[in-house]
């Protein structure tokens, strides 16, 4: 193992953990509070995923030797935003959170399920994906509504820096954000000492419980969304990258990452497509089959970050939630721009496509269940007519 490392594949790890956890910690930390989690457990759920996604990533790519990223669901954590306190609050997010990580586990091992998800209308898949994403992709808009001096330098720091790197754009706007805490709000005494006290790591035990509104306004969504826009993105990623992994075992072992992270507050541990294609590409290392060492790195710098969840969910804390809200909307809009053109690229489905997105993005909850599993629905609906039609008119 040793003589495959290199400084290059130890560079990549570390920016990859960094672009990871910078981009998207702050729609985690949303999407927990918004289903009803305190700060305590909202920094233990962070922590539990960082953890687990780290373990996860340096188990599979020791045994496959391949790259083998990691990350959490976060297009399951901007679900978590849009679909609000469900009826048992907390705890029945987390009994949904473990539901979810079992089907993930089963989608691994039972093929016939990972099918079934995998033939869900990609159009659909994105446009529910895209009407879960547009309501936090509005949070910088109203960021710099709530206050121009606070909210603008965030949003042109994410612009300016992203014209020339899109990569660094997200870190850069959550430096701003950092800035802007520091010289624009009014920071109570003692805030410092907080953080400090706060740097110990955060673990909360939270008693599952199980219900059918969660089920289905949480577990199956979540589980749809992860399995859509994470795990078979993810396997795409490494084979457009000359990898042939077996997707079955990895499923199910990322499954049982996301039933242990569970019961700490963590929503979801799957494969990762962004960081993958950082890590599994030739920036890694020109050698494929020595790229496995970044993802290797990647998972240890994992391990480090998670334990700081405390001291970073109490620093944000001392901002208006919009202005984290608006760095979380910000680093979903390469997201959103990117599902909702999948979504209406096939004019066949567009009009089906359009109702799921509409659905969905109205948050209106039916019978206590939330917009997103309403959307796929109306829209497997719309679509399943139009084939009967047009087969009725043949």
């Amino acid at each position: 193992m040793l003589k495959d490392f290199s400084v290059q594949s130890l560079f990549m790890g570390v920016l990859a953990a960094f672009a990871g956890f910078a981009s998207s910690f702050a729609v985690v930390l949303h999407g927990l509070q918004a289903v009803g989690a305190t700060e305590a457990q909202a920094a233990s759920g962070l922590m539990a995923l960082s953890l687990g996604l780290g373990i996860c990533a340096i188990v599979l790519s020791f045994t496959t030797r391949l790259p083998v990223s990691m990350a959490w669901s976060t297009p399951g954590a901007a679900l978590l935003a849009s679909t609000g306190i469900v009826e048992g609050g907390f705890n029945a997010a987390v009994g949904a959170f473990i539901v979810c990580a079992l089907l993930i586990v089963i989608a691994g091992l039972f093929k016939p399920l990972g099918r079934a998800v995998a033939a869900i209308p990609a159009p659909l898949a994105n446009a529910m994906l895209a009407g879960v994403l547009i309501g936090l992709c509005f949070a910088p808009v109203k960021a710099v509504a709530f206050n121009p001096l606070l909210g603008l330098p965030i949003v042109l720091t994410w612009m300016v820096v992203g014209a020339f790197k899109r990569l660094w754009a997200v870190p850069a706007a959550l430096a701003a954000f950092g800035l802007v805490v520091v010289f624009g709000v009014d920071v109570p005494d003692g805030a410092g000492a907080a953080v400090g006290r706060a740097l110990l790591p955060t673990v909360a035990f939270v008693a599952p419980v199980f219900n059918l509104p969660a089920f289905i306004s949480i577990a199956l969504p979540l589980f749809i969304v992860t399995m859509a826009s994470q795990n078979i993105p993810g396997i795409a990623v490494m084979k457009v990258n000359g990898y042939e992994p077996k997707p079955g075992p990895l499923f199910a072992i990322s499954g049982v990452f996301s039933l242990l992270a569970a019961p700490f507050g963590g929503h979801a541990v799957n494969l990762a497509a962004i960081t993958a294609a950082m890590c599994a590409g030739p920036d890694a290392h020109p050698d494929p089959a020595r790229r496995y060492w970044a993802v290797l790195v990647c998972g240890i710098c994992y391990l480090i970050l998670g334990p700081l969840a405390g001291a970073v969910t109490t620093a944000v804390a001392l901002a208006p939630p919009v202005l984290i809200q608006a760095v979380a909307g910000l680093a979903l809009v390469g997201a959103f721009s990117s599902s909702a053109m999948a979504a209406f690229q096939a004019s066949e489905s567009r009009e089906a496509a359009a109702i799921t997105f509409l659905v969905t993005a109205s948050g209106v909850s039916f019978a206590g269940i939330s917009g997103a599993f309403w959307g796929l629905l109306a829209g497997g609906l719309m679509l399943t007519l139009q084939h009967l039609v047009k087969k009725a008119k043949a």
